[in-house]
């Protein structure tokens, strides 16, 4: 039973890789022309089924995370109960707010098709209101790195002692929590040291979790031998 969670874990974290590029990288970057509104404008208009995959793409995103954080629960908590859920209480408050963060993605399709609100303003001011809309998105998404960094640096703590997985898997785990942490504090306080390449271990961790989730997952003995300690 508990090698499917394994597995369960795998596929979410395999699901997140394939719509996070699609939903944070690709997407965004055929529609978002950051330094010119009425470019963005048009292609929002023109392109509106893209950009609404795009919103999709996070839906799905975030359905994975909410179900990642119930099954690390169940993977971990024999380790420490206390910790295995303060991980899933991280794990979905980063989830709730980065729900909030896409609101204002999805905003610029209500704003540049003739809401009651917009037609107060002047065709460039409604494409500079759409832009803002999609940078307020992509500077408040800032917020929600520390809380998904504990959660993750948790988990690899937890995986590390668990003894049923592979330390270097909660080594690797560990780090990309950390560097998450980093990139939230320094994007709010010190936004000039708030390099991008800390966000490269969590790239790596996903990859190695997928990875290592879909072909190997838990050692069986060693976690029903965790389960009569207890």
């Amino acid at each position: 039973m508990i090698q499917r969670y394994a597995r369960a874990a795998g596929v979410l974290f395999l699901l997140s890789l394939v719509f996070g590029a699609l939903g944070e990288a690709i997407i965004p970057s055929r529609i978002i022309a950051w330094n010119d509104a009425a470019a963005t404008a048009h292609h929002v208009i023109t392109s509106e089924t893209l950009f609404r995959w795009g919103f999709a793409t996070y839906l799905v995103e975030g359905l994975c995370d909410t179900a990642v954080s119930l099954v690390f629960y169940v993977l971990l908590e024999r380790v420490d109960r206390n910790l295995a859920l303060a991980a899933a209480f991280f794990g979905l408050i980063s989830t709730a707010t980065f729900a909030v963060c896409e609101m204002f993605y999805f905003a610029p399709i209500f704003i540049l098709k003739g809401s009651d609100a917009a037609r107060a303003f002047s065709p460039d001011q409604v494409n500079a209101l759409a832009l803002f809309s999609f940078r307020l998105s992509a500077r408040s998404s800032q917020i929600l790195l520390p809380f998904y960094g504990i959660a993750t640096a948790l988990r690899g703590h937890l995986i590390w002692r668990s003894g049923y997985l592979p330390r270097w898997l909660g080594a690797i785990t560990l780090v990309a929590g950390a560097s998450f942490i980093v990139k939230g504090v320094t994007a709010i306080l010190a936004p000039p040291y708030s390099s991008d390449y800390l966000l490269v271990p969590m790239f790596v961790c996903l990859i190695a979790m997928a990875g290592w989730m879909l072909t190997k997952g838990v050692d069986v003995a060693k976690w029903e031998a965790s389960v009569a300690s207890t």
